[in-house]
């Protein structure tokens, strides 16, 4: 089992869609490291020698690639300076509300919650006599 930057690689994958599994990672950084490296696209990632994981590992290392933990908490970190200096950004996170300009009259379910109030909700049943 190849394990790169801390993660399992899933062995039934080829192994460009298998390197997507790690954060940080995408679908084209997966195609250009498997093609510097000079491994098969179509190579299974449990037919993967040592030597090849090796190279990855490296490739990522020689990169300077942000993967996994470091990526993260540079995001968080980037999020709390955000809150911190008060800007728009930071108080639209800290209220988890979108941040990017879309509308949330209508949409945003999943930031505010899925609470789907309809007209007929909150009113009490009128008792017939």
């Amino acid at each position: 089992m190849a394990r790169i930057a801390g993660i399992n690689l899933p062995n039934n994958k080829r192994i460009v869609i298998a390197l997507t599994y790690v954060y940080g990672i995408g679908n084209a950084t997966a195609q250009q490291l498997v093609a510097e490296a000079g491994i098969s696209s179509d190579t299974k990632a449990k037919d993967l020698t040592d030597a090849e994981v090796n190279t990855l590992r490296s490739l990522i290392d020689q990169k300077g690639m942000k993967v996994e933990g470091d990526l993260k908490r540079d995001t968080l970190l980037n999020i709390k300076r955000l809150k911190e200096i008060k800007s728009y950004r930071g108080h639209r996170h800290e209220i988890r509300l979108p941040l990017r300009g879309q509308r949330t009259k209508t949409n945003s379910r999943t930031m505010r919650g899925n609470v789907r109030r309809t007209a007929g909700s909150g009113k009490t049943k009128l008792q017939k006599t």
